[in-house]
């Protein structure tokens, strides 16, 4: 079925029998992120114009400010996995595929704008095309490479990057420059996509491609528009002469449109006439994105509050003994009349301590050394790659200076978790992460754990970075029964290690007895009302 919609604005096109997929789900391992919600959506504006690009362009588009120093990410991502940790909602990807110029990258950025969601992937085809040999550079620098031939593109790369992203890891993305036709050595790591826009001139001509389309698009601009704005980019922006943009448009790109990517308009479920400028054609668009993210929503908190009742604890937390000394220790930062500066030494004495102990269950492999007298001692020497600290804003990154005492030249990473007061959920707003994650001993730090709900996002952005689940360790000063139970059913292999464990969770889901809200006490604040201070025990 067709359908034309205000005089060829938008064709939609809709096999018999078919229905909606249903499936869904940033940014380098250096994302800076922080701050509040934005509720509002961003209306559609025709004044957005097509970025100028010598390089090939993938990238996040979140809704964000940026400063000198950091991005602020003005809306959080809500959880993409289920109580058993497992990712439940994948990337909603769009397809946008069309001729050479014909204004893909515009119709993308403009439906970025409109959509208002948190984080979106920019993926473009550009990124995929092939390593040249010598020949085929020479080829290219004289303008005899074709580059739309489906031959040109790094297919089975291009399939593993998006059916990856679409699953919620984190992934690697070539950078490929046009003026030396070559790839550049340093590569952009992307992850957490709510929605995936994807586009490229052959984004619909391989087989495995289309199956991790959720909606096709395709973009159809006059031939003579396109090749304008193919004159006006390859002489500006790439620094190719006129007589070779022309020659190669009539010897590859004009045939190339004609036989491979004019006939996947079939395929097709929007066709967009005029591109960018098309508004009714992209507001279609916008709402059936928007209808598909909703029906994916799910709630996680009020799950984790009412699993796991009467559980025995389970056989991965490990609970430091409870001396004279800690008991001590605990007395006194759990005494709502203790002073900030008795606070602050105490907990990081008891961090001190938990930091050593979580230590200790640190795989070990026997090493001899020789000693100054010229005998040999046989020893112990940590038996992996390295370690990382991980802490959870704002509270866990109060543990850092503890890890960093007992562990020389380590890499820290941060993430921050906020809770989102309309729908009770823990968002992901900040996210930055040491490169090379995957083979690292992982020590992630939140000072405390009532329901685990921002544990939970945590050790799952861990593992979407490849982090094995049993190298994680989720170490607290103090822990709730629930929290221990929900990280433990959903992550079976995380070691979890604590100085104490609470019973009760109150119906706020503070951690009862408890310590109080730990941020505000040892940074001497009252949090503002949009913190998700889970790691402070007072809300998850």
């Amino acid at each position: 079925m067709a359908m034309t919609m205000s005089q060829n604005d938008v064709q939609v096109q809709q096999k018999e029998g078919e229905e909606d997929d249903q499936s869904i789900s940033r940014s380098d391992s250096g994302e800076d992120s922080l701050d509040g919600l934005m509720s509002h959506r961003c209306p559609l504006t025709p004044s957005l114009s097509p970025r100028k690009r010598t390089t090939s362009q993938s990238k996040t588009e979140p809704p964000l400010l940026r400063t000198n120093k950091r991005t602020i990410y003005t809306a959080g991502r809500p959880p993409w996995y289920n109580v058993t940790g497992t990712t439940f909602k994948e990337a909603f990807v769009i397809g946008l595929c069309g001729g050479s110029a014909s204004g893909k990258t515009t119709v993308a950025n403009k439906i970025i704008e409109a959509l208002d969601v948190p984080w979106v992937v920019l993926l473009s085809m550009d990124s995929f095309y092939k390593v040249l040999s010598k020949e085929e550079q020479e080829l290219a620098a004289r303008n005899e490479y074709n580059f739309d031939h489906p031959d040109a593109f790094d297919f089975e790369l291009l399939v593993t990057v998006l059916r990856k992203l679409k699953k919620g890891k984190s992934i690697k993305v070539p950078v490929y420059d046009f003026t030396s036709h070559s790839r550049r050595k340093e590569w952009k790591t992307v992850y957490g996509a709510n929605v995936v826009i994807f586009e490229g001139i052959l984004a619909f001509a391989n087989k495995e491609l289309l199956k991790l389309l959720d909606m096709k698009v395709f973009v159809d601009t006059d031939s003579d528009i396109r090749l304008v704005r193919r004159l006006k980019r390859d002489i500006t922006d790439r620094g190719r002469d006129i007589v070779g943009v022309i020659k190669q448009y009539n010897k590859f790109v004009k045939p190339a449109f004609e036989q491979y990517i004019e006939p996947t308009v079939q395929v097709a479920d929007i066709v967009v006439p005029r591109g960018g400028e098309n508004f009714v054609a992209l507001d279609l668009i916008v709402q059936h994105v928007h209808s598909q993210l909703e029906k994916r929503e799910i709630t996680v908190r009020s799950a984790l509050a009412s699993a796991h009742q009467g559980q025995p604890l389970p056989e991965t937390l490990s609970v430091m003994e409870s001396t004279p000394q800690v008991r001590g220790m605990h007395t006194i930062i759990r005494n709502k009349e203790t002073s900030r500066d008795e606070f602050i030494f105490y907990s990081k004495r008891l961090m001190r301590l938990l930091i050593e102990h979580a230590l200790s269950f640190l795989p070990l492999k026997p090493v001899s050394v020789e000693t100054p007298q010229g005998t040999v001692y046989e020893g112990k020497r940590l038996s992996g790659k390295r370690i990382t600290g991980v802490s959870i804003l704002r509270a866990g990154e109060t543990m850092e200076q503890a890890l960093m005492a007992v562990c020389k030249d380590i890499r820290l990473g941060k993430i921050l978790i906020q809770t989102n007061h309309d729908t009770g959920e823990p968002e992901l707003h900040y996210l930055r992460l040491p490169k090379d994650l995957s083979e690292d001993y992982v020590i992630l730090m939140d000072s405390t754990v009532s329901t685990g709900a921002a544990a939970l996002m945590a050790v799952r952005v861990l593992l979407d970075h490849d982090v094995q689940e049993d190298k994680i360790f989720l170490i607290s000063l103090l822990m709730a029964e629930m929290g221990v139970h929900s990280v433990a059913y959903a992550f079976p292999k995380v070691r979890i290690i604590t100085t104490a464990v609470d019973k009760n969770v109150n119906d706020e889901f503070h951690i009862i007895p408890g310590i109080g809200n730990f941020g505000d006490r040892y940074f001497g604040t009252d949090a503002p009302s949009d913190w998700y201070e889970s790691d402070d025990g007072m809300d998850y």
